[in-house]
């Protein structure tokens, strides 16, 4: 087994998991790819977020972090930011209300004066052996959480989004080889998926580029708090390389697609899967 058998309650604390994660703050080494530029990634509190944030604020780039509510967990890595030389802007707040996709993109531009890089990240799902006990409204909230707040985001941040700017949606293996147990999460992430290859035909000719990642089996705080405890304990056994992945081991990607390095690639859905194939 490769974690001990753990449960917490929804959205889960990274602090409290058994390993706590690797989101890169002891090893995350910047070389300036990101130097001067202004991000806003959401659910950056833990998790590929955190990851993220942290590897953005030692490329260079001034990060706003979106979280819902765990208040420890994002003050670590607005800590983090700051200590990499960088400005961190802390949101709290439900971004399934359209209002506070406003405010986080306001918020950002108001401290930055712009927005190069948008990762959308933020999630929720929920494990469900049957479709009956898939209440309407977790069907929906899912759907408000992963999807819409997406598009909320991007529509809010457009006019303040330079040529050259990047944004990113984070996707999942499950867009293309869904898990029957993890119906709602698996269609958004498809959902994702398609919404940015749309995007990126779309914002082409304003020298917007658009991509997702699709990440596999990821020790994140998704997991204790969503998924029943022996299938913790067998997380990411069933991939190629045998294990789950450290979010720090997506970093890389989003700073990739984030920056010059990432000029050409817009409308690609990037596996970061352990092995297993996606189409």
């Amino acid at each position: 087994m490769g974690f001990p058998e753990q449960q917490q309650s929804v959205p889960g604390v990274q602090g409290q998991m058994s390993p706590v994660p690797d989101c890169g703050e002891a090893s995350y080494r910047g070389s300036g790819k990101l130097t001067g530029k202004a991000a806003v990634v959401t659910g950056a509190d833990s998790g590929i977020g955190r990851a993220v944030a942290i590897a953005f604020a030692r490329e260079g780039a001034d990060v706003l972090i979106s979280y819902l509510n765990e208040d420890d967990d994002a003050k670590e890595v607005a800590d983090l930011v700051t200590e990499a030389g960088r400005k961190a802007v802390l949101v709290a707040g439900d971004l399934t209300e359209p209002g506070h996709c406003r405010t986080v993109i306001e918020r950002a531009v108001r401290e930055f004066g712009k927005i190069d890089v948008l990762v959308s990240n933020a999630a929720y799902q929920m494990t469900h052996e049957t479709l009956e006990e898939i209440s309407n409204e977790e069907f929906d909230y899912t759907f408000h959480v992963n999807v819409s707040a997406y598009f909320r985001l991007v529509k809010a941040a457009l006019p303040h989004m330079p040529a050259g700017s990047s944004i990113i949606g984070s996707s999942s293996v499950n867009s293309d080889m869904p898990s029957p147990t993890l119906a709602p999460y698996a269609a958004t992430k498809a959902a994702i998926a398609n919404f940015s290859a749309s995007l990126a035909q779309l914002l082409g000719e304003r020298g917007i580029r658009v991509n997702s990642v699709a990440p596999g089996p990821i020790w994140t705080p998704l997991i204790p708090s969503t998924m029943p405890p022996k299938k913790v304990a067998n997380f990411g056994d069933d991939v190629p390389l045998g294990r789950a992945g450290q979010p720090a081991e997506l970093a890389a990607t989003y700073v990739l697609l984030a920056s010059e390095d990432g000029s050409y690639i817009s409308g690609a859905r990037i596996a970061v899967t352990g092995g297993r194939p996606i189409l």
